[in-house]
């Protein structure tokens, strides 16, 4: 195939792939810049969880017992989460009764925010509702039972390229690359504006596409169907609604065991019967059986590649500047449809045109 014929080519898989999936990449795109500030969000949207009386903190139980109080009989706690900046609340983690439990999408989860210097309790909610909720399952699924997940992930490799094929048609023809970098490679604002953002996008919008394909099919990535499971049973890690330690013994042995201010500390689950003790600013944490009471140190394991890929797609723990790149990324490519039905429609009257002089002369 010869250069001209290839760049044909590339321009009909470009033209047919942003033709064909604008109406699902404008939902995708704008949900995906919305929840990369999603804390923000929520503070904006749920002011009554933030609203703490002062910076100081109890002992992990009280908390727990506020927590209860609000929380329905046979709901298990999962987490529990001291502030880390001041200013900011409690929160508990809790696991609806099994009679209450989502069956399809992420594990339902109750959350309770709490004022850290009164032990009480902010507001209560469940994971399945809301505006930041419901930005999720669009993002994720497209609000489609079943398959969202599967179409979105498609979409990912689609957009991966339609990347690939707009690098190709923005490279010049004639000249150097640079050349591509100006303003005015078309009379129309529209085309500039396609061929600019375009090309400044790509890099992070291939990155974003490839990250969302693997999150949307980690069992092709992650080597095999046993990717999906969360534990050595497969399934979701229920937590023990009634463990065999005590918190407070739990907490004894895991000071005894490590010094320091507790950060976190995560129930045990059905999967793994044993408490989690993190540490502030420490990798270092302690694991307490909940058979016996014994604590052992545990270094921080590595991170799976799966929860590299997640950070990476949604910016957490990235750094304000690829933070910004994904709100971009995420902004972008809503104007690039946009600005790609527009050139498409008036290619569609232009060509009409010719055809209609063509006749004409014949």
């Amino acid at each position: 195939m010869s250069k001209i014929g290839l760049r044909k080519a590339w321009f009909q898989v470009h033209k047919w792939i942003g033709l064909i999936l604008a109406i699902l990449i404008l939902p995708l795109s704008l949900t995906g810049a919305a929840l990369v500030w999603d804390d923000a969000l929520d503070h904006a949207l749920n002011p009554q969880r933030y609203a703490t009386s002062g910076n100081g903190t109890l002992a992990p139980q009280p908390y727990i017992a506020a927590a209860r109080v609000v929380l329905q009989p046979g709901d298990a706690i999962a987490s529990l989460t001291l502030p880390d900046a001041p200013g900011e609340p409690v929160v508990v983690s809790a696991s609806p009764a099994s009679g209450r439990q989502g069956v399809q999408g992420p594990p339902a989860r109750i959350t309770v925010w709490i004022d850290p210097a009164s032990a009480h309790v902010l507001d209560v909610a469940n994971n399945s509702g809301g505006l930041i909720r419901t930005l999720h399952m669009i993002h994720g699924s497209l609000l489609i039972p079943g398959v969202g997940r599967q179409i979105v992930g498609w979409i990912g490799v689609a957009m991966l390229l339609s990347c690939v094929s707009g690098l190709w048609l923005w490279w010049p023809t004639v000249g150097r690359w640079v050349r591509g970098l100006r303003w005015r490679r078309h009379r129309n604002t529209d085309t500039n504006l396609h061929h600019l953002l375009g090309f400044w996008i790509a890099l992070p919008l291939f990155v974003l596409s490839l990250t969302g394909a693997w999150i949307a099919f980690p069992q092709v990535f992650g080597g095999g169907p046993n990717a999906m499971r969360t534990g050595p049973k497969g399934g979701r890690p229920v937590p023990l609604a009634q463990p065999q330690q005590a918190l407070d013994a739990v907490l004894r042995s895991a000071r005894a065991a490590h010094a320091g201010a507790v950060a976190k500390i995560d129930w045990p689950t059905d999967q793994k019967p044993m408490w989690k003790v993190a540490f502030v600013a420490d990798a270092t944490g302690v694991v307490v059986h909940d058979a016996d009471g014994v604590a052992e140190i545990a270094r921080a394991a590595p991170e799976p590649l799966a929860r590299t890929m997640r950070r990476i797609h949604d910016g957490t723990q990235m750094g304000l500047l690829w933070q910004i790149v994904i709100f971009l990324g995420g902004l972008l490519p809503a104007i690039l449809a946009v600005t790609g039905i527009i050139m498409w429609w008036r290619a569609r009257g232009w060509r009409a045109q010719l055809k209609a002089r063509q006749r004409a002369r014949a």
